[in-house]
């Protein structure tokens, strides 16, 4: 009579000696890792810089959306600059050539891309909530002085919440070959799972929940003005309430997936499940999300260029304003940080929003939910 299999009698070390027995052929790495990356880097490496010099070189005022945008461009470009060692590392069978500085230094660049574009799309959807729904009494919250401080807190809380990628990121022998652990060592992958599910709650489900919560409130307030415009603005609005939904699908297909295969995992292996066919499945899932997350990386300047056209028009008569084409125009000294101070750019990603619900700050000229 065959035992009886308990999935919590083996230790971690066992665990990861189950997994080797069941023989998981990831042939398919080879080609769709390197094929997936070299995308991402074809893609976002040209999209991310020409949205960053946009913004650098072609807004005289630095606005609260252009702190933001170039901040995210930024961990995008970070990222991308990692990938072709990636791409290499796939290519060869998960061998990895560069070294122990480079496989840990990849993986920190990964996380941190990964929690920063979230953080601080957290941030923006803060920004624009405020500037929808409490457009007057949010004026002084709404500057460039406090969209810089919040840029640099993003990036202090998501390198201190990456941190340990650090440690547990090292290189290895597998197979008689060196590889570069995408997430620990066998011997550390019991604390690894700890923190893992640590940086999944705080970097991923509470900045999702306060992003979907905005979003909401924004599509309520935007459904409500409708209904009692009698038709002013009425197509503009329902324009942006479907730009909130496209925004939303977005982010929730490019970062659910993976975190939610990512802790399956974890806990299958965690728990030395001894089902092959079912920890064959939930590692390939994983592992087939895991690049994907990256296309974050593509889809915030295309996300950028398709609700902000108006800001190429303007790109086109500041090169005729301010010199030739590829120079710089000279930054404006001054740092108007007066409450509501008008921004200068649409805002990223959302930025017809406020223009959209046909609603002006009377006696000012300014719209709601700017700056």
């Amino acid at each position: 009579m065959r035992p009886s299999l308990k999935p919590f009698q083996f230790s971690i070390n066992e665990c990861w000696t189950w997994e080797e027995r069941c023989n998981i052929a990831e042939d398919y790495k080879r080609v769709y890792l390197p094929v997936t990356y070299s995308v991402v880097f074809v893609l976002g490496l040209p999209l991310n810089a020409l949205v960053l010099w946009l913004s650098w070189c072609r807004t005289k005022r630095w606005t609260c959306s252009t702190i933001y945008l170039s901040n995210l461009m930024v961990a995008d470009l970070l990222y991308i600059a990692s990938l072709p060692f990636l791409i290499i590392n796939y290519s060869l069978a998960d061998q990895w050539p560069f070294g122990e500085l480079l496989c840990r230094l990849v993986r920190f660049l990964f996380y941190t891309n990964l929690y920063g574009s979230v953080l601080l799309l957290t941030c923006i959807s803060v920004h624009r909530f405020l500037g929808v729904c409490y457009p007057i009494r949010s004026l002084a919250y709404r500057t460039r002085r406090l969209a810089r401080i919040g840029s640099a807190a993003t990036w202090a809380l998501v390198v201190l919440q990456v941190l340990p990628t650090l440690v547990f990121s090292e290189t290895g022998s597998s197979d008689g070959q060196t590889v570069c652990y995408d997430l620990s060592s066998p011997e550390n992958f019991g604390r690894f799972f700890v923190y893992g599910m640590v940086l999944t709650f705080s970097g991923f489900a509470v900045p999702s929940l306060v992003i979907l919560l905005c979003y909401s409130l924004m599509v309520k307030s935007l459904a409500r003005r409708e209904e009692a415009g009698a038709g002013v603005g009425t197509a503009a609005r329902a324009k942006s309430i479907r730009t909130i939904l496209l925004v939303c699908g977005l982010f929730t297909l490019c970062f659910g997936p993976f975190h939610v295969t990512r802790s399956v995992y974890f806990f299958i292996r965690l728990q030395a499940v001894q089902n092959c066919p079912l920890l064959t499945a939930v590692s390939a899932a994983y592992k087939v999300w895991r690049p994907l997350v990256s296309l974050n990386s593509c889809l915030n300047p295309v996300l950028f260029f398709l609700s902000g056209g108006s800001n190429r028009l303007s790109a086109r008569r500041g090169r005729m304003r301010h010199g030739q084409p590829g120079q710089c125009p000279e930054k404006s000294n001054q740092d108007d940080e007066r409450p509501g101070a008008r921004e200068t750019s649409k805002d990223f990603w959302l930025a017809k929003i406020t223009d959209h619900s046909g609603r002006t700050k009377e006696n000012s000229g300014q719209s709601l939910g700017e700056g």
